[in-house]
């Protein structure tokens, strides 16, 4: 489900309206950083960078106070919401077409909101953040809402499982990167220098995690493998609560729009995420 989820709600962060709209509200746009800060943290609030920083997690807290100290003074948060969701409107309506108002993605947003808000979001300030904001009253944005929501759900259960793991914000990109989930260039978007980075790896050299050569070891594998089991584990309430049977039938409605996303050509192949790789 993450999997399905996660193209229909990253695309936000490269669609060329998307662009469009952060740059009517005054935001530069010649990388995709101004925008991709300011549209993922809003919910949080005018918040400073170090509670950006905290809440991303991977990124160095460097290129957070790059582009967040500026962001509020260039727009507000509630600005940059509602031009988060002129934005998607935009992008959905680029690249899905009719199917954007079709029954069929109607009935996928009903589910995947029943299953947004049955979220626990205890500990988890990205997704609480999302899940306080109003519904929008369409069904295409409401299925772009609850996809919010479940990534960022998701993906502060995975800082914790990063925390349980011992691995900091760096050594979770290098031990990401040594399993294969992405080339280590791709990861040079997190903003830490080559200094930063190869002494991360050398902390994990030292706990016989990863290999001189970046590679990862057996035992560096299998702590990777316990980490996402345990993502997993932490992001399963909101479909155990949807049920088999309504999560197979919302992967079934997700497949012409997520197709249509991946069709676009708007994401990039290779991400930090490692989608399609673990």
């Amino acid at each position: 489900m993450w999997h399905l989820l996660e193209v229909l709600h990253s695309v936000l962060f490269y669609a060329p309206e998307a662009f469009e709209e952060a740059a009517s509200l005054g935001y530069g746009t010649k990388e995709r950083w101004p925008s991709y800060f300011s549209f993922r943290a809003a919910p949080l609030g005018a918040v400073g960078n170090e509670r950006v920083a905290s809440a991303f997690y991977s990124f160095n807290p460097r290129m957070v106070a790059e582009y967040v100290e500026p962001a509020w003074g260039i727009a507000s948060p509630d600005a940059v919401l509602t031009a988060r969701d002129r934005a998607m409107d935009r992008v959905y309506g680029a690249t899905l077409g009719d199917h954007m108002h079709s029954p069929a993605l109607a009935e996928a947003a009903a589910l995947a909101r029943r299953a947004a808000e049955a979220a626990n979001t205890a500990g988890r300030p990205l997704a609480a953040a999302n899940a306080e904001l109003p519904w929008p009253a369409e069904p295409h944005l409401q299925l772009w809402r609850a996809a919010a929501i479940l990534r960022e759900h998701r993906g502060d259960g995975h800082l914790a499982a990063l925390l349980v793991a011992g691995l900091d914000p760096v050594e979770s990109l290098v031990s990401f990167a040594a399993i294969g989930a992405a080339p280590t260039e791709v990861f040079e978007s997190r903003g830490w220098s080559p200094e930063e980075w190869s002494a991360a790896r050398d902390r994990l050299v030292v706990r016989g995690l990863v290999r001189p050569d970046g590679t990862a070891t057996a035992a560096g594998r299998e702590l990777r493998r316990q980490v996402e089991q345990h993502t997993d584990e932490l992001a399963a309430g909101p479909w155990r609560f949807l049920g088999p049977e309504a999560t197979a039938r919302l992967a079934d409605l997700l497949g012409e729009p997520w197709v249509a996303v991946l069709g676009s050509g708007l994401l990039p192949s290779a991400t930090t995420l490692g989608i399609g790789k673990v």
